[in-house]
């Protein structure tokens, strides 16, 4: 046991996840006090069961700047606070996390911004959660960094707690080496992950690209998917470096989307657009990566050139808005109100707009009702990690309806085989396959649906979460093994071995 495990005043845990943000929100009321509502993101519906059965903790953020708060329970599960000031907001989250690293990982979508006090904060941030982390960690226990935002964790946990199990998983694409180089501080952030046991990525190419930036980089050998690193002193560790695919708890969307309210709501939704044969969609955080301006530019050219009409067919653009402090987010939000704009002026009648564009989120029913009102989702992203709206859609259309255009460039394209794929950068393409979706056969949507709900409804989330721990217990030695065999069921269940005494 490390010196500072045994001063830690915390309790101790046998599991603990580490991400940027906590499960929970929180709420400033008029009097001051605070409120906390559980976030409703699919990592918490993975992780949940893992973490009552374990007793487990959750390190993360609050949400916002300047809040000190004290440990505390929520609904089964320890909270554990890490407060960030609005420096450390402005530079390791809005600076390096989301203007260097996001377009850099993003293929350069947006030109990264390099600077070296924003790389300083981002360091000391990181510090600040493994500190944390450490601090509760049980002897032997597991702990799950999640995420680009806490990249050098993993090593530095390793450093301080070398009992620990680490697992790190990437939710964002990791680049190839020519791009990934660009970075100054590229080994740094390669011998970072390299601290954790296994390191998961959404796709097999983004496992490959990290591969190969660590044989770049360092003199550790590899050999898919293992990485045998050997740092002087130290026992030789063996890290998997491989692809686990996210996914969505797709029994709950299915579920809703099965509610007789819910099938009214989307019965009023196409009532409000006019009734149109066809219903596009596109549901997207507002982001450059996305794609909106490439479908919006292709949806302009079919109105433009007569293949489509308005009062025939309706768009509905939610862009949900994010980041609204970066600078490029700013131009983005402009160019895209302005192109709505546009086409809107150009095209509307008295009684029918082409478009009908929502900067702002919704809650999930009306999601899930947007989902059965859409014949068509366009998820037209330049680059995307998995994109979870794909998977959402295919899950909520229990009738076996619906026709998903999705960009190859996203990572659900490796497992929606069926869905109409395209390359965004492609205009015309973009167009073709927008008419081939509007024209589709009942039958061959039937077909192509009922096989993405197959996949979706067999691969949810908390087989992923499964798939991940599995191969990270396999990583343990027998003195430390606590997670007992595993295996697959209906629903995931965790048995891990608790002590018979606790430490107070």
């Amino acid at each position: 046991m490390t010196e500072a495990h045994k001063n830690s005043s915390h309790s101790e845990y046998d599991f603990v996840v580490v991400s940027n943000r906590l499960p929970v929100d929180c709420t400033v009321e008029d009097d001051g006090s605070l409120t906390w509502k559980r976030s409703p993101g699919g990592l918490v519906t993975a992780l949940e069961p893992v973490m009552k059965a374990a007793d487990g903790a959750w390190v993360g953020w609050a949400g916002r700047p300047d809040l000190e708060v004290a440990p505390f329970h929520n609904d089964g599960i320890h909270i554990v606070p890490v407060p960030l000031s609005s420096q450390d907001i402005e530079e390791y989250y809005e600076g390096f996390s989301n203007d260097t690293l996001w377009p850099l990982y993003h293929d350069v979508i947006a030109p990264p911004a390099y600077h070296r006090e924003w790389w300083d904060d981002y360091v000391a941030v990181n510090q600040r959660f493994a500190d944390a982390a450490a601090a509760i960690s049980a002897d032997g226990a597991v702990v799950w960094v999640q995420d680009y935002q806490l990249q050098l964790v993993p090593r530095m946990l390793r450093e301080k707690r070398p009992d620990l199990t680490i697992g790190f998983f990437n939710h964002i694409p990791f680049p190839p080496y020519g791009i990934f180089a660009q970075l100054p501080w590229r080994t740094q952030i390669i011998e970072g992950m390299l601290g954790a046991d296994v390191v998961g990525f959404q796709r097999s190419d983004d496992a490959s690209n990290f591969s190969a930036a660590v044989r770049r980089l360092t003199n550790h050998p590899t050999k898919n998917p293992a990485i045998e690193v050997t740092i002087e002193g130290q026992p030789t560790r063996r890290v998997v470096a491989k692809s686990f695919p996210i996914s969505i708890d797709s029994r709950s969307f299915e579920e809703l989307a099965r509610e007789p309210a819910i099938q009214q709501r989307a019965r009023d939704i196409r009532k409000g657009l006019g009734n149109p044969k066809t219903v596009m969609l596109g549901v997207d955080r507002l982001d450059y990566t996305k794609g909106i301006r490439h479908r919006l530019k292709a949806y302009g050219e079919l109105l433009s050139n007569g293949s489509i009409e308005v009062g025939d067919v309706a768009l509905i653009q939610v862009a949900s808005p994010s980041r609204e402090r970066v600078e490029a987010y700013m131009h983005l939000r402009d160019e895209i109100e302005l192109t709505v704009g546009r086409i809107n002026g150009q095209f509307s009648t008295l009684s029918h707009s082409p478009i009908s564009y929502l900067h702002q989120g919704f809650p999930r029913e009306e999601m899930v009702a947007l989902y059965l009102a859409a014949d068509v989702l366009l998820v037209t992203a330049l680059r995307d990690g998995m994109n979870l709206v794909a998977k959402e859609y295919a899950a909520s259309r229990f009738d076996n309806d619906g026709v998903l255009i999705l960009s190859e460039f996203a990572g659900a394209s490796e497992e929606m085989r069926k869905a109409l794929l395209v390359n965004p950068h492609d205009i015309d393409g973009l167009k073709e396959a927008m008419m081939k979706a509007i024209n589709m056969p009942k039958a061959d949507r039937a077909t192509r649906m009922r096989s993405m709900r197959k996949r979706v409804l067999e691969h949810d989330v908390a087989r992923w979460s499964n798939a991940f721990l599995k191969n990270l217990a396999a990583t343990r030695s027998d003195r430390h093994r606590r997670i007992a065999p595993l295996e697959m069921a209906e629903e995931v269940e965790w048995t891990i071995e608790r002590k018979r005494v606790r430490k107070p």
